[in-house]
């Protein structure tokens, strides 16, 4: 095997990592667009704001500490307090004219705008956080958008299911077409396993430079496709800044160690399969495939 030693990293090398490459970019793409889900639903949820109307009754400084009170809140991401003064204002700036000088007096109550925690933000969670809010007499109302947040759900449930589906079905295709590249390099070195076991070669002893070699391409491959899905993951962040919230450091962590890994894997059950072919294939049968 010194000839194998010598061209290890021949153009078989580079052509079969190059091939795994691919395929293994777009199995990370998939594995960042499903663990990019839960991020973005949670992104979603966490940004859905509903308002608490407070009565006129409930003098600011009392309503600054209701809101410290909800702030503390185990379901609450943050609680800001909107006065009527504000709240005229943005009206103001809404409307393009001052509703105040048309009935004579502020007609905006002061209010709460209150974000829950991705894990709260679902109908059944709200129904019991309103009656919680509702218990102080001083509060008029709650706004929120129940429709939208439950389409939000059910969309992302939906998209949720169809990236697993996705997923599962591109791992099988990744495993195929790895497994055809792997194949077709082996097979052009089925005479010389031949060659190896007839001069008596263990199975083992033959099948030790032909999977550190495929190693070695999986290591290749997925250095390459960690490399490029980073500058993707750069260049998304770089051109829309808000996309940090979704494609965050330990999403790009997990996919980069999932190409790792299934690079490995795959390339090196695929070269056992394959070698293990030729293994037990008779001399004559060499010559028909």
């Amino acid at each position: 095997m010194g000839k194998d030693k010598t061209s290890f990293f021949d153009m078989q090398f580079i052509t079969s990592g190059i091939s795994t490459m691919l395929v293994l970019m777009l199995l990370g793409m998939v594995v960042f667009f499903v663990l990019s889900a839960n991020s973005l639903s949670k992104y979603v949820r966490e940004n859905i704001s509903f308002a608490v109307m407070l009565s006129d009754d409930m003098k600011e400084p009392e309503a600054l500490t209701f809101q410290k009170y909800l702030s503390e809140k185990p379901y609450v991401k943050d609680c800001t307090f909107i006065s009527k003064e504000q709240a005229l204002k943005e009206q103001t700036e809404t409307m393009g004219t001052n509703p105040a000088e048309f009935v004579g007096h502020n007609p905006f109550p002061s209010s709460l705008e209150v974000r829950l925690k991705a894990n709260y933000a679902f109908s059944d969670s709200i129904c019991w956080i309103e009656k919680e809010i509702l218990s102080n007499k001083k509060v008029l109302e709650i706004d929120y958008p129940e429709d939208l947040l439950n389409d939000v759900n059910d969309n992302i449930r939906k998209i949720s299911i169809g990236l697993l589906c996705l997923a599962a079905l591109l791992t099988l295709i990744s495993f195929a077409l790895i497994n055809s590249t792997i194949r077709l390099a082996i097979h052009s070195k089925r005479f010389l396993i031949h060659t190896m076991t007839l001069v008596g070669a263990s199975w083992g002893f033959i099948r030790r430079p032909f999977l550190w070699k495929n190693i070695w391409i999986g290591v290749f491959a997925a250095v390459l496709a960690d490399a490029a899905l980073i500058g993707m993951a750069y260049a998304l962040v770089r051109y829309w800044p808000e996309l940090i919230e979704i494609i965050t450091p330990s999403i790009v962590l997990i996919v980069m160690l999932s190409v790792f890994v299934f690079g490995v894997l795959i390339t090196l059950i695929c070269s056992y399969i394959s070698i293990n072919k030729y293994l037990r294939m008779k001399a004559s049968a060499l010559y028909y495939i």
